[in-house]
């Protein structure tokens, strides 16, 4: 069992390793079966290669499909990434409002963007109530002095 384990775990780095080193296709190989099996870190990079066409042909339902898995799973990461998606309609139909949500979620993980555009859409009152003291404090949890 321990080494099924160690297999995946190693499989897991060794990918992520390729994505970062943009080595795309490689990164495919490794993760992709992984993201398949459910493992939100495969599943987050899985969906940035399939929504931008790196080192694969452009899927936007199943790159949709595991960034939202990645999220639910509470990779923050993700969470702002599908925040992004429902935001400007990429793989998805627009929804301001389900994008503030995720954005919060991945800003309650303090992820520093995701607090920012959060910051913003209150700001803007896009997808919540223009709200400019909670825009003021997502920017001030972000680090901007106002």
């Amino acid at each position: 069992m321990s080494e099924t384990f160690d297999d995946r775990d190693m499989a897991l780095g060794s990918g992520i390793a390729a994505f970062e080193a943009k080595h795309f296709a490689r990164a495919a190989q490794l993760l992709s079966p992984l993201a398949a099996e459910g493992e939100p870190e495969a599943q987050y990079r899985m969906a940035i290669m399939l929504q931008n066409g790196l080192g694969m042909t452009e899927n936007p339902a199943l790159a949709f499909r595991y960034m939202r898995a990645a999220a639910e799973a509470g990779n923050g990461y993700a969470q702002h990434g599908l925040g992004f998606m429902y935001l400007e309609g990429e793989c998805t139909e627009k929804d301001p409002a389900t994008a503030a949500a995720w954005f919060r979620k991945a800003a309650e993980q303090g992820l520093q963007g995701s607090m920012t555009t959060l910051a913003l859409l209150y700001e803007q009152g896009r997808g919540v109530e223009k709200d400019p003291e909670e825009a003021q404090r997502w920017y001030r949890l972000a680090g901007f002095e106002m």
